[in-house]
């Protein structure tokens, strides 16, 4: 360690060459807000200067290109690119990003405590830093069920394994203000941050929110709602996902007193949109090319989440940090040309240049248990008024819409005239049977029916559809794959992608999953859907926590 630091020091005073020379860069440098002309040695994989550098054993001759700290995502559910950790490195890696604060949620839905295990292991070797939130709300409400439940045991358990640097969000915000004793129990446990979700909270509730310990929030979805959560301290995370995009509405947040509280992140992202549009660099081009002046925008992806969450060595290119960076031409596109992580090349021209295999455990395969479906299951009996799911494309928000239903021989029919579908969720975790059934608006099917086990946050089967026969068919493709995508018409299988890890992810090259998934969302449309995401709108229909309306396991929910 003494040698080591010796080495260091030799490297920074110039007295030693350096392991490699980034030369003739122009440097962003996000904490003076600047553009600078500069060599920068690296040795150990570490930034050992930034100056008039020459000696070293490898030297980068970067021409005037720009150099910054690689990308940092804010809050991020990596189980919603549909990949196993290791290709959603390969994934991200390209576009710059050099780390992550991942809440598991997703996994512990569905295996609790050794599911966040088997991912935090399963991340250890990738050239990314992967950083861990503990979730602080598995099931996210008593009106889901779940495969696993995080207790505040398995909580306080969680919190001490490495690389946690919070705690995840809390979701059950209706809880908190309720003054629930398993919320307060769970508050109680020591944590360096906690993470905020409190869509539409404003007034005396926000208040009482934040001052149960809250510090962040990424659930804005309006302006004046951002600007309330900011102004009453907390840290605004601004997201930009597949399915949800809340960018272009909050950017005018920003501005020069409020920046260094305002930074970015993509909380869901798919495979085809990471592979093909991008990660942190498809979010900061939107925001530069919606006006944002470009150093601002890169501080909001790499000095201010590396400071809010107490990234050690992240978010800078200074003296003694990681030598994480990205390279590129132009700051009003950025484009990453090279990608280093440790002071190695990582990715050139958005080509991976790693390939790591992560262990998969026989324990996050086989997790689907789903009992025989009859049309019984699927009926609603008839009514002349009730409550459907009206869906918003690019927002995770639902609202509340009361309906005269379409019956017909003394049961609630699907209406593809009036876009009112089915909407179905399966429990898949314990073999229950149990069954919820509702109505929902917005998608725009005209015949068959979707289908996938990626339904926020417990992860059972939730499925749409124009008529109950194809509803079956694509819950039982979804349960023979083990877990996945469906999408069905007359009795038919059209397409399908399996996701047989916990029933989410799969296992397979990010290339292969993009581009099933890619026709997956194609032959939904060929069925009508007018979304631009339909299995990403469908993946929240299910999400009991967030306003205004939902359908679970247990029946429809009303939220706030």
């Amino acid at each position: 360690m003494v040698e080591r630091w010796q080495h260091f020091l030799a490297v920074a005073r110039g007295q030693a060459p350096a392991d490699l020379l980034l030369r003739d860069a122009r440097m962003v440098n996000v904490a003076s807000g600047e553009v600078e002309r500069v060599n920068v040695a690296i040795t150990g994989g570490q930034i050992a200067g930034v100056g008039d550098y020459t000696e070293a054993r490898e030297v980068i001759d970067l021409g005037g290109e720009y150099l910054a700290p690689s990308f940092i995502d804010a809050h991020v559910h990596v189980e919603s690119s549909l990949l196993w950790i290791d290709q959603f490195a390969r994934a991200v890696v390209p576009h710059g990003t050099g780390a992550v604060v991942t809440d598991p949620h997703e996994i512990a839905n569905v295996a609790g405590v050794p599911g966040i295990r088997a991912l935090m292991e399963a991340s250890e070797n990738l050239p990314l830093g992967v950083f861990f939130t503990v979730p602080s709300c598995v099931p996210a409400s008593p009106m889901e069920s779940a495969g696993a439940v995080m207790t505040p045991e398995a909580i306080a358990e969680a919190m001490t394994l490495p690389r946690v640097v919070g705690l995840g969000e809390m979701m059950n915000f209706p809880g908190v203000l309720a003054g629930d004793s398993e919320i307060a129990a769970i508050l109680s446990i020591p944590a360096p941050r906690r993470d905020g979700h409190a869509p539409g909270l404003s007034g005396k509730d926000l208040n009482a929110y934040i001052g149960s310990g809250m510090t962040s929030d990424h659930e804005s979805v309006a302006l004046e709602e951002a600007r309330e959560k900011l102004r009453r301290g907390m840290t605004i995370m601004i997201r930009e996902g597949s399915g949800q995009n809340n960018l272009l509405d909050l950017l005018p947040l920003v501005d020069d007193r409020t920046y260094p509280r305002c930074c970015f992140a993509s909380d869901d992202r798919d495979a085809g949109t990471l592979l093909h549009d991008g990660h942190m660099d498809a979010i900061l081009r939107k925001a530069i090319g919606a006006g944002l002046d470009p150093i601002r925008a890169i501080r909001m992806a790499t000095l201010t989440p590396a400071e809010y969450w107490r990234l050690p060595g992240y978010g800078l290119v200074a003296p003694g940090y990681q030598a994480n960076l990205v390279v590129f031409e132009r700051l009003d596109d950025i484009r990453p040309r090279l990608v280093l992580f440790g002071g190695s090349v990582v990715a050139v021209d958005g080509r991976p240049e790693f390939e790591v295999t992560a262990p998969i455990p026989e324990s996050l395969l086989n997790t689907v248990r789903v009992g025989t479906l009859t049309p019984d299951d699927l009926r609603i009996p008839a009514a002349e008024e009730m409550i459907a799911v009206g869906a918003i494309p690019g927002q995770i928000v639902t609202r509340k819409l009361t309906v005269k239903p379409t019956v017909q021989d003394g049961a609630v029919v699907a209406d593809v005239e009036r876009d009112l579908l089915k909407l179905v969720v399966v429990e898949r975790h314990h073999g229950t049977g149990r069954v919820g059934v509702g109505l929902v608006h917005g998608f725009g099917l005209r015949r068959g029916a979707l289908a996938s086990s990626i339904a926020h946050d417990a992860h059972n089967i939730v499925a749409v559809g124009t008529n109950d026969a194809d509803l079956i068919a694509a819950i039982e493709a979804v349960a023979a794959l083990q877990g996945g995508l469906a999408a069905v018409a007359d009795g038919q299988v059209l397409e399908s992608l399996a996701l047989p890890v916990a029933g989410i992810l799969s296992p397979d090259p990010v290339e292969q999953v993009a581009a099933t998934h890619h026709r997956l969302e194609e032959v939904a449309r060929s069925l009508g859907s007018t979304v631009p995401a339909p299995f990403g709108l469908l993946s929240f229909m299910a999400l009991s926590v967030i306003p205004e309306a939902r359908v679970t396991d247990q029946g429809l929910v009303l939220v706030g």
